[in-house]
């Protein structure tokens, strides 16, 4: 019966991957969609379709009575943006430079074979049955430190994976089932966290002028839901991801050994020792740069909207960058400065397919935000949900559901929230629930989407890296992984949710499920 089941799943799985990879390249798909847009946003602008609504200002955390009207790509102004914008869309797409200054850094560290070397090491020192809640627990983590996890820790779960005769693609999907499927979720308090209790405290105080909404008021939930999802993704990614990818032979090692040991040379193991005193240094400058204050705020705080949050990227290439240098000429892998420099410019040519999809990738985004057609589709489902009449935890579930859906549509968390809050906030609070609680539920349904939509703004890197492993692999290789982490984070994350609800636990230091 369990065979079956299997089957059945996996049969699922590739009928997912093979659909999914009969829609054309990525570039010719962002172009369709971008004509797409501009198609619908012509004739929504005709049929004057609009939403009214209150939205909360996020530069004043005002609420604002606006009208949402759709505007057309086909008018005069709008082809004006169209061309006028381009460049600006394509210069100012968020992913782009984060993902170039990582791998500037990476690339020095993989040429020199820092990286390579210390997988070798990793291999010898740690169990196998451990590798997959460490990269998935890690993919959690690295939330707290904005987006590095998908350009850093992503390709390296496929990298550590292969180290480990596992295949590559699963080390991946395991590492993005943790950045991306657990983003609201963490050990710490994250740039989230403030910047989504604001919103709802803001919402809140529509009906309650002296309502508070801190930071820490998800805190207990979101602590638990960690391990929770780490377990989640080990399962999903040992279970059912691998055995459908299949075996996969490591090229570390030209024999599977049972005991995980794989040897070093002497010059390897001397660019270790290298590259860990180049590591020392580096933390030793970082942690100065922290502890004389310059890298934290007023308060002397390097969590939240600090100047080390602010520069975790430029931080993280640094650290990949001088070990790597440091290893390379330790182990005689760079004679010179020319070494060093080929080793970026090496990582900079293997990332120009990923410069070309970034450039149709950002004029899609900025057409489906320009035309108002994002915000259209967010305001209609709110707009559902609140006319639904659920009630109690079925109330709830349906949130969830609904902010999962709008997710696949606009990726900002904030953004959302900005519009979702002033409805559901005050309208739940009016049915005896904290406003702290339900930004825990569309927190929920705002991560277990993510990892299956192709808006997400580093949903191409990913393909990119995936590419690396498998040259035919496409969207519908990279959903057909994920799906699996969705949904079984989706129900996972809600049952959690349901138990917390049932025994009224606190969801935060003095915050709980009920108002008042």
């Amino acid at each position: 019966m369990e065979k079956s089941k299997n089957t059945l799943i996996l049969r699922f799985l590739n009928a997912v991957e093979k659909g999914g990879n009969k829609l054309p390249d990525p570039v010719i798909l962002f172009i369709i969609l971008s004509a797409i847009v501009i198609v619908i946003s012509a004739i929504a602008a005709i049929t004057e379709v609009s939403v009214s609504g209150n939205i909360i200002n996020r530069s004043t955390g005002e609420l604002e009575e606006t009208t949402i009207t759709a505007i057309s790509l086909l008018s005069v102004e709008g082809i004006r943006h169209i061309f006028t914008s381009a460049v600006g869309n394509f210069t100012g797409f968020a992913p782009l430079g984060v993902v170039l200054v990582a791998m500037i850094g990476v690339g020095v560290a993989e040429s020199s074979g820092f990286i390579s070397a210390l997988l070798k090491k990793l291999v010898s020192v740690t169990p196998k049955r451990f590798i997959t809640p460490t990269v998935v627990f890690l993919g959690i983590m690295s939330s707290v430190a904005a987006d590095v996890g998908y350009v850093v820790l992503i390709p390296l779960g496929a990298i550590i994976f292969a180290g480990f005769n596992k295949h590559p693609l699963a080390g991946l999907a395991a590492a993005f089932a943790g950045v991306s499927g657990g983003f609201s979720a963490n050990l710490l308090i994250g740039s989230i966290d403030p910047l989504l209790s604001g919103l709802s405290q803001s919402a809140g105080q529509i009906m309650d002028s002296t309502l508070i909404v801190g930071a820490e008021s998800n805190y207990y939930f979101m602590l638990v839901s960690t391990i929770l999802i780490t377990v989640i993704g080990t399962f999903v990614t040992e279970k059912i991801l691998i055995p459908k990818l299949g075996e996969y032979k490591s090229t570390l090692s030209s024999s599977k050994a049972e005991d995980n040991s794989y040897s070093l040379t002497d010059t390897e193991r001397q660019g270790i020792k290298y590259g860990l005193i180049g590591l020392l240094l580096v933390t030793a400058f970082i942690l100065a740069l922290i502890f004389s204050g310059v890298l934290t705020d007023d308060q002397g705080n390097i969590i939240g909207r600090t100047p080390f949050i602010g520069s975790i990227v430029v931080i993280i290439s640094l650290f990949f960058m001088i070990s790597g240098v440091f290893y390379g000429y330790g182990s005689g892998q760079f004679k010179n400065g020319k070494d060093f420099v080929r080793s970026m410019d090496d990582s900079m040519r293997s990332m120009a397919s990923y410069i070309v999809l970034a450039f149709f990738a950002a004029q899609f985004i900025n057409y489906f935000s320009y035309s108002n057609l994002g915000l259209i589709i967010s305001f209609k489902g709110a707009e559902f949900l609140e006319s639904a009449g659920f009630t109690g935890i079925g109330l709830i579930i349906s949130f969830i559901i609904i902010t999962g859906f709008i997710n696949l549509f606009i990726g900002s968390a904030s953004a959302k929230w900005a519009i979702m809050a002033p409805v559901f906030v005050p309208m739940l609070m009016q049915l005896g629930y904290h406003p702290a609680f339900v930004q825990l539920a569309y927190r929920i349904g705002d991560s277990t989407t993510n990892i299956i939509t192709p808006l997400l703004p580093y949903f191409a890197i990913i393909i990119s890296f995936a590419q690396k492993y498998d040259k035919n692999a496409g969207i519908g290789t990279l959903v057909s992984m994920m799906l699996p982490y969705s949904i079984a984070l989706l129900i996972g994350w809600t049952i959690l949710l349901i138990i917390w609800f049932i025994f009224a636990l606190p969801i935060g230091p003095a915050y709980g499920i009920f108002y008042p």
